[in-house]
């Protein structure tokens, strides 16, 4: 079984953008959205793509199975989905021994970065960037699967 051990916080100002490495492109569609379940398809800068499934409550562990796919499945699949699109470009920055991951929306969600780590221990005490604001690791609104559904007031970016 994977498991994704993973903080999620908000990032305040563009600070983070003159430590960015890797960009990616990516636009993901949930096909289903249970209670304590979710299928998503990605295409990742429109070459590839991926089925993933999550399982557990929204927090600091969930279980994550991810398989690839034909890219021309994932398209086709993202007429199946629930809500809307998530669009985002993902930046990834190393940074204290740790791979943070910056998603800046795009689209309905225009404005909202949010960062991701994933760490090994949830107990691990992560060092945090000056660029980190608020932790939002547990609060199900900042969960993709929950933006596809909603979008979030203009207070919680």
């Amino acid at each position: 079984m994977a498991q994704e051990i993973e903080r999620k916080y908000l990032v305040t100002g563009n600070e983070w953008r003159r430590d960015a490495g890797t960009r990616i492109d990516i636009v993901q569609a949930y096909l289903a959205i249970g209670e304590g379940v979710q299928v998503r398809v990605r295409i990742i800068d429109g070459a590839r793509a991926a089925l993933t499934v999550k399982a557990g409550a929204p927090g600091l562990v969930r279980d994550e199975y991810e398989y690839a796919i034909p890219l021309a499945d994932a398209q086709a699949m993202l007429a199946l989905r629930t809500g809307s699109l998530i669009e985002k470009t993902r930046t990834v920055i190393l940074r204290d021994g740790l791979v943070w991951e910056i998603d800046a929306f795009r689209g309905a969600h225009e404005g909202l970065v949010l960062a991701e780590v994933e760490v090994g221990d949830a107990a691990r005490d992560v060092p945090l960037p000056s660029w980190i604001g608020r932790e939002v690791t547990g609060d199900a609104r900042y969960y993709n699967a929950v933006l596809a559904r909603n979008r979030l007031s203009e207070d919680a970016i």
